[in-house]
């Protein structure tokens, strides 16, 4: 694998994780009824991706699966957490996918 510039890395540490999670999705969907707790820009998303159904709350890069209790920020930490992948498999994949 080639290595990553510190910069794309610092952009997908930053980049908005409903953005990402729309690009790496076979289907994304926002719910628009959703009203946030504490922060209003949490956006709810119900998408398709690697086969199962998931239901994400999204602030900017940071993101909360409700059904697998699991968060974390950032592209990689998404792809990562929807694909079971490893770091070196999830920079591949943004790459592959132009991220």
């Amino acid at each position: 694998m080639a290595s990553v510039d510190n910069s794309v890395l610092m952009r997908w540490r930053a980049m908005d994780s409903s953005f990402c999670l729309k690009a790496l999705a076979d289907h994304a969907k926002e719910d628009r009824s959703f009203q946030p707790r504490s922060d209003p820009r949490t956006s709810r998303w119900h998408a398709y991706v690697a086969g199962q159904d998931v239901e994400l709350l999204c602030t900017g890069p940071k993101f909360w699966d409700s059904r697998a209790e699991h968060g974390g920020g950032g592209a990689v930490d998404l792809v990562m957490h929807l694909f079971g992948l490893n770091f070196k498999q999830a920079v591949a994949m943004l790459k592959d996918r132009g991220l």
